[in-house]
């Protein structure tokens, strides 16, 4: 095999475990897209995930690639990319993963990510490789995006309840259920929206890194496009049922009116995030939101100890992914 083909097969191995990391997501962060509408009642658990697998995927055709060219050219400086950075930065991420989901955890797929890059990098080449403002802009909107969620579910919860205040309890419930299904669609969309590009976005890197494309292309081929949010969509069909038990039911108990302010008030955080072309993490902003709906109600109806470890490890995310990241680096550089 000559040096070209084995760094070819180098180029392949990476792209399919940044396809792993995306399919990992959405296994992940199922629950994020779905756990409010399995906890009312409204979808079973099956009909849930192939309806926000749908989503996730529609998702290619309605937003544009802001959140992929931040995280592809806005997070470290591009001249210090190789394999081995790429190799460390999905290590750290997807060993992140695999810790919280084992515990049940709704930690962030996406800082993880983000953490494993900066680790990755800090590694080979010190912290003065990184671009401040894409780094600084992320790890605002670990504080934005929950706080935005859980300012627009309790809007949305006070809005429901002065609309309807004069209507039967029963009527309101039955409406809800069907509302539900647009406000669970939206979300998913969101998620696909967001999440799919970060990974296009680590495949972009590595794409230029190599030289298999250009850091002046406006867009990545289509066929990282494709696959990026088929696997995102594969992941959400086959679940992240701990995760789902924990958001739908431990941090407190939601109706269908509230599961759709919940969904609505995320759905429009993730939305402004994408937009701006910010990687978020939907785990932090659905759990705000349904923090939100849920101290509407009475601040008792949350149970602040499980939101409070949640909390505790949307902190240790990115730190965490990134030590393992930078140990991958380093390990990289003996064995390939």
């Amino acid at each position: 095999m000559t040096t070209v083909q084995a760094a070819l097969w180098v180029v392949v191995m990476l792209v399919a475990l940044a396809l792993i990391f995306d399919f990992m997501n959405g296994f992940h962060d199922a629950a994020n897209s779905i756990a409010t509408i399995v906890s009312t009642g409204v979808l079973k658990p099956g009909q849930a995930v192939v309806f926000a697998a749908f989503f996730n995927f529609v998702a290619i055709f309605i937003f544009k690639l802001s959140v992929a060219a931040t995280v592809g050219k806005g997070i470290a400086d591009p001249s210090v990319i190789d394999t081995h950075v790429v190799f460390g930065a999905l290590s750290g991420a997807i060993t992140w993963n695999l810790i919280t989901w084992y515990y049940g955890i709704p930690s962030s797929s996406s800082h993880a990510l983000i953490g494993g890059i900066v680790g990755a990098v800090i590694a080979k080449a010190g912290a003065g490789a990184l671009i401040a403002t894409g780094v600084l802009r992320t790890v605002a909107f670990i504080f934005v995006s929950p706080l935005l969620g859980f300012i627009l579910g309790s809007l949305m919860m006070v809005l429901v309840a002065w609309v309807f205040r004069r209507t039967r309890p029963l009527k309101v419930d039955g409406w809800f259920r069907r509302l539900q299904l647009v406000s669970a669609g939206a979300y998913s969309l969101g998620h696909g929206g967001n999440d799919a590009q970060k990974t296009i976005g680590i495949i972009w890197m590595l794409l230029i890194a190599t030289g298999y494309a250009s850091s002046a292309d406006k867009s990545p081929p289509t066929w990282t496009i494709v696959s990026c949010y088929a696997a995102i969509g594969l992941g959400t069909m086959f679940g992240g049922w701990r995760i789902v038990r924990t958001m739908g039911q431990k941090i407190t108990k939601l109706k269908p009116v509230g599961g759709f302010c919940a969904e609505t008030g995320g759905a429009m955080t993730l939305f402004l995030a994408t937009a701006l072309g910010i990687p978020v993490s939907t785990t932090h902003t659905i759990t705000g939101a349904i923090v939100g709906v849920g101290s509407v109600q009475r601040a008792s109806a949350v149970r602040w100890g499980v939101a409070g470890n949640i909390v505790w490890a949307w902190v240790l995310t990115i730190p965490a992914s990134a030590f393992v990241a930078a140990v991958a680096y380093w390990f990289s550089l003996t064995v390939f």
